[in-house]
């Protein structure tokens, strides 16, 4: 795994991804949801399990919220 963040796209077949990502939603209420992302979020933080990628995913996210 490397050792930087990779910022440009880099998933295969990345639409179908998108639809499986929003089809995991559905039927469920705004807090399901939110519950769903969180889960997401540590799986992925934990396959991941660089701290200093995950910190720069942090801070790329974050400047994106701006």
């Amino acid at each position: 795994m490397p050792d930087t963040l990779i910022l440009t796209p880099n998933i295969e077949a990345a639409d179908d991804f998108y639809a499986d990502l929003l089809a995991a939603h559905d039927g469920l209420d705004p807090a399901g949801s939110d519950a769903l992302n969180a889960r997401l979020v540590l799986i992925l933080s934990n396959h991941i399990g660089d701290r200093a990628v995950l910190a720069e995913a942090l801070d790329a996210a974050r400047a994106k919220s701006k």
